[in-house]
């Protein structure tokens, strides 16, 4: 999650607290940053207007001003829950803190009754997490991705030796129930697949990765497929 996305997440998560607020150690743990890193964003937030306010006292925080309002957004229930669905079940998935965040808007936008109605069937549905955790650095490596820029990662391979690899990103992709960034090594200078959960730090350099030949990084097998929004 960049942090022009971390923002605004950030708003609607204080907008959908209400006057109970929220404690600046919670919003970090939600948004994956530290504590610094939220208050930060907080007086980024209330320089440009935005009407948050800090509570004090046992379990005071953040509270944003009752005014802030969303867009309706025209969504069944079942297609709520579907939603739900697909994040419940890929925990530790690129993109999971956005994708919560975006869970969050559309049940809050609901009405009343559609609500009611997307719980109760989401009631009805039961999954079962994966059981990888999510890395530390994965927001480091989305945004990398998302922003088109290389990555330094120290990765830890097979027989457990670390080391410091400068990564052109080219996608993340789920095979064997393992995720992958899938990126050109500067190191290595050749394709290689760093297993997302070997990833133990990562970095954000300044430079811009260049396109190559997505021929470069192999063929996906006939039943894989791209994340569309259609």
């Amino acid at each position: 999650m960049n942090r022009t996305d971390r923002l605004h997440a950030l708003t609607e998560e204080l907008r959908r607290a209400g006057p109970r607020g929220r404690t600046a150690q919670r919003l970090a743990a939600w948004l994956e940053v530290s504590p610094r890193t939220v208050k930060r964003d907080v007086g980024a937030l209330q320089q440009a207007g935005i009407p948050i306010w800090a509570s004090s006292g046992p379990g005071g925080g953040y509270v944003l001003d009752a005014a802030a309002t969303l867009p309706p957004v025209n969504l069944t229930p079942a297609q709520a829950v579907a939603v739900a669905v697909a994040l419940a079940g890929m925990r530790d998935a690129p993109f999971a803190v956005d994708g919560r965040a975006a869970l969050a808007k559309v049940l809050d936008v609901l009405g009343p009754q559609a609500r009611a109605e997307a719980e109760r069937l989401g009631g009805r549905v039961w999954v079962r997490s994966g059981v990888h955790d999510r890395p530390d650095p994965a927001p480091v490596v989305e945004q990398a991705l998302a922003s088109r820029r290389v990555v330094a990662i120290t990765y830890r391979d097979r027989r457990g030796t670390t080391s410091r690899r400068r990564v052109e990103p080219h996608l993340l992709a789920r095979t064997g129930d393992r995720w992958y960034l899938v990126g050109w090594c500067r190191e290595r200078d050749a394709p290689r697949w760093f297993r997302w959960d070997r990833i133990e730090a990562a970095d954000l350099t300044p430079e811009t990765a260049p396109e190559r030949d997505p021929a470069l990084y192999g063929t996906p097998p006939p039943d894989a497929h791209a994340v569309r929004g259609s």
